[in-house]
């Protein structure tokens, strides 16, 4: 890997922009501070942020790409190529996962199951390159046939959260460019080394330079990305404050189309006839995965009355045995490791204080060490409290009991978001039942949620808009219809 920057041990990382297949450096004379956030050491104070004419430089390198290259590409040579990338994806991805690690704090053991997985995102839209389909519908009484064609859109962009941002890489950038498109992928600033070392394989892959350029930045950076004149689509993953932006951006510049997926405050219903062991497994360790960093995390729990008190027992007794866990992220024992970063602490930090204001009692956890935050369950919290009602994103869930199943509905639906759900009960009618009359995009049932690429993932109400990655859903997302009719009654006879 060539270097731009290098850790005490010697291994290499990249900070500059990859554009058009190089790393280039940025234009705009301005540079991101990165910090290990399990000391707050300086990791690196160079990373290339991209100003105005860094985003114009990659979309010009990306329209190139669409015009010259990759848009008359035969689907089998894309797929040669992201086949080929999945491959060495394979072979690479621990490389990604501790560049990650060591930015923002996501354990190893949790980021190489992540990781384990890109490769095989990445076969799965390579699979649909020869397989768009088109439409035709016959003449019908009026002379006309009628063929629908699906084409790609051109420049698209896409922002990651940082949370996750090699699974962002993959969801966002491999369906777009499998329908034909080319990509400009901004990861968020409190984690870019991963993504900016991901241009190596993008080059020994074989892809055409410009058809895949990984820029890093601010806000400011994604703002350039959602007003740019030249880009045809962006995808937002993140905060519904800067979703808001990105969408109002992409209105006032040239109404491109927009995917945004904005977080959730997620319900998970545990029923008296559910798997208790099971549903403890799940709101418990499944819940903690990432230290409580994941978008789907179901932090707003009811349980039954009847089973109320036991279970509570038991689940702070899980929560408080995690407390043991946390250390180093990249040891091997470590399950949980700290907060992205200082602001994301002082950010959890501030949930608590309010809820002490509040009222709330803190049945387990609510300490702070660092960027280390303990394991917490907090036990009734108001329903109109900010622990309650917003997002917290961290180690945090709170709970309630509910005698009816109407009840536990209504409850888990007073919630501005509505990205994912939880039930949880051996009554399969139930089951259905319960996930039909929830107000989300996305429904486990004795389970957590957990995106997967063959499948549309998305949130309803301030969760979501503008379609959905993930699945075929994706695919379509990226590509435009034309409509064709002919009139058969013209011509040689």
């Amino acid at each position: 890997m060539t270097s731009n920057g290098s850790f005490p041990d010697g291994a290499d990382f990249h900070t500059k922009l990859f554009i058009g297949n190089k790393y280039v450096p940025t234009k705009s004379g301005q540079f991101w501070t990165v910090r290990n956030p399990t000391d707050d050491s300086i990791v690196t104070e160079e990373v290339h942020c991209a100003g105005q004419e860094d985003v114009d430089d990659a979309v010009t390198a990306s329209k190139h790409a669409f015009e010259e290259t990759w848009g008359k590409m035969a689907s089998s040579e894309r797929q040669k190529r992201m086949l080929k990338l999945a491959d060495l994806l394979d072979r690479d991805y621990l490389t990604f996962v501790k560049l990650e690690s060591i930015a923002m704090g996501q354990p190893l053991a949790f980021g190489a199951v992540l990781g384990g997985r890109l490769g095989s995102i990445v076969r799965y839209y390579a699979g649909w390159c020869d397989k768009l389909p088109g439409e035709l519908q016959p003449e019908d009484g009026d002379g006309r046939f009628k063929l629908v064609r699906y084409q790609p859109l051109g420049v698209c962009a896409g922002i990651a959260a940082w949370n996750a941002t090699l699974a962002f890489f993959c969801m966002k950038i491999m369906p777009a460019i499998a329908a034909g498109n080319t990509y400009i992928f901004k990861s968020s600033e409190k984690s870019p080394l991963g993504s900016l070392a991901l241009g190596e394989l993008v080059k020994e892959a074989g892809f055409p330079p410009g058809v895949i350029n990984i820029i890093s930045g601010p806000g400011s950076t994604g703002a350039l990305l959602a007003s740019h004149m030249g880009i045809k689509k962006i995808s937002y993953t993140g905060s519904v404050t800067a979703g808001r932006k990105v969408q109002v951006a992409a209105t006032n510049s040239n109404l491109k189309r927009v995917t945004l997926e904005l977080g959730g405050k997620s319900p998970s219903i545990i029923f008296p006839d559910a798997d208790l062991e099971n549903a403890l497994e799940n709101s418990s360790q499944n819940f903690l995965l990432n230290s409580g960093q994941i978008c789907v995390a179901a932090t707003r729990l009811f349980i039954h009355e009847d089973i109320s008190e036991k279970f509570a027992k038991e689940l702070k007794a899980r929560f408080e045995m995690f407390k043991n866990t946390m250390g180093e992220p990249l040891a091997e024992k470590t399950f949980l490791g700290p907060l992205a970063d200082k602001a994301q602490t002082e950010r959890v930090q501030a949930f608590f204080k309010q809820g002490n204001k509040d009222g709330v009692e803190f049945l387990t956890g609510g300490k702070i060490n660092g960027n280390f935050v303990e394991p917490t369950i907090m036990k009734d919290p108001p329903l109109d409290s900010s622990v309650w009602k917003e997002e917290i994103f961290g180690p945090a869930l709170g709970i309630r009991t509910f005698k009816s199943e109407e009840e536990a509905i209504r409850l888990a639906n007073d919630t501005s978001y509505g990205l994912s759900a939880c039930v949880y009960t051996s009554d399969i009618a139930r089951a259905l039942r319960v996930s039909g009359l929830l107000e989300a995009g996305t429904v486990a049932i004795n389970s957590n949620y957990m995106p997967g690429a063959t499948v549309p993932f998305g949130g309803w109400k301030e969760s979501g808009n503008g379609g959905r990655e993930g699945g075929f859903a994706a695919i379509k997302s990226y590509l435009e219809a034309k409509t064709i009719t002919i009139n058969m009654e013209v011509g040689p006879r």
